[in-house]
């Protein structure tokens, strides 16, 4: 896994431009299509890496490999007209075992955020074009434990790396063409701790809280900025080499959901997320303005219905539906970037095993406030597929 390095989100919007991109929040494709929800979630069948609290709900015979991917369609339009773009990929790839009868483990590799961009404009005897790839990504190993009926805890230790790069090429009138390009370049570890508790109402009713916290951190890795002639052979000038310790930095996170089930056959959640980003530290380099942000928080939902998991195999399929809002982190010109989406999905089980492909399609709205900037439209198609393997199962020899 660690040598797939496109493992992220491919990321298709000019917003992705300011900050460290636009921010993945460790959902699965089951999970985006029940509106990104998961805090509370703790099935034992499906990974859920947004609480590392749910790995010891595994089953002890059962060994879990989920592997995701999408396809997207962007429409954007702002006061300089419209366009479109397409694109996809890769997401995620988590896999999760039983160590004892109490204690699980999971280790995967999934986008933490994504910058992809590509615009220019007009200038004085010239023009200008911005162009920005790359991303940060986590390659987690994390543990979840029982403690006692009903209670859990668990932590996820990443290793955070990736290399974002912002390009400005300015080009004149008379042929001569710059490149001014920053880099960020990230090599650092983060870490996660989720608890969730599950009360058993009645027989067929089942209610989980969940809360996951990240701790705040300074990042680890180098920032620069490069200057080129293009119409010249010339060495590049690297200006503001710099460590980004103590220059850039990562809020906490504090995520809380509630879950109700019924019967295994519905799930309904809710889910509450909130980042301080206005606290943190992110130095500007030479010839790039400097960034703001604010304070994010995010509301989704989401339900999961199953008629009947013992029925035939229209009863057994899952359907999910679900919602967020977004307050983002990201602020352009005094103008905050918000967000909003909706989903449905299918979850299609395999009929030969307990695999299970999920299906999902997703919805997104994003713009600035109060000027809108430019305004973006997604849909999305995302596939994965959850492999439920019976690894250590001892069959008796008669």
């Amino acid at each position: 896994m660690a040598s797939i390095t496109a493992v992220a989100q491919l990321s298709m919007s000019p917003y992705s431009r300011y900050g460290y991109g636009l921010l993945n929040d460790n959902a699965t494709s089951a999970q985006r299509a029940m509106g990104g929800v998961g805090y509370a979630m703790n099935s034992g069948r499906q990974i859920n890496v947004m609480n590392p609290a749910s790995y010891a709900w595994c089953d002890s015979l059962t060994f879990l490999y989920d592997i995701g991917m999408d396809v997207t369609r962007l429409w954007s339009k702002d006061s300089g007209g419209s366009g479109k773009n397409f694109g996809g990929g890769l997401d995620y790839m988590t896999m999760q075992f039983p160590i004892t009868r109490w204690l699980g483990g999971s280790v995967g590799l999934l986008p933490y955020s994504s910058v992809g961009y590509s615009f220019g404009s007009d200038i004085d005897n010239g023009s200008v074009s911005s162009s920005g790839s790359g991303g940060l990504n986590q390659l987690y190993l994390g543990f979840g434990a029982l403690p006692f009926k009903g209670f859990s805890i668990g932590f996820n230790a990443s290793y955070l790396f990736g290399t974002t790069t912002n390009d400005i090429y300015a080009i004149t009138d008379a042929g001569s063409t710059s490149l001014f390009e920053r880099v960020i370049q990230v090599r650092d570890y983060h870490l996660q701790f989720g608890a969730q508790y599950s009360h058993q109402l009645t027989r067929k009713n089942r209610l989980t809280v969940g809360v996951t916290y990240s701790p705040g951190k300074s990042l680890l890795g180098h920032m620069w900025g490069v200057y080129y002639d293009v119409n010249n052979d010339a060495t590049p000038d690297t200006v503001g080499y710099t460590s980004l310790h103590g220059k850039c930095s990562l809020p906490a996170t504090y995520g809380v959901g509630i879950a109700y089930e019924w019967n295994k056959r519905i799930l309904a959640e809710i889910d509450f997320t909130y980042q301080p980003w206005a606290d943190v530290k992110y130095q500007a380099i030479e010839g790039f303005e400097s960034s703001k942000f604010d304070n994010r928080w995010k509301l989704a939902g989401g339900l999961q219905w199953q008629p009947n998991p013992r029925g035939n195999y229209a009863h057994r399929i899952q359907y999910r539906c679900g919602a967020y809002y977004n307050h983002d982190y990201l602020n352009v010109s005094g103008n905050n970037v918000r967000e909003w989406g909706a989903s449905i999905g299918f979850g299609l089980p395999v009929t030969a095993n307990k695999t299970v492909v999920s299906l999902g399609f997703e919805y997104k709205h994003r713009q600035a406030h109060p000027d809108p900037l430019v305004k973006e439209q997604y849909f999305n198609i995302t596939v994965g597929v959850n492999f439920n393997e019976m690894w250590f199962w001892r069959n008796k020899i008669r």
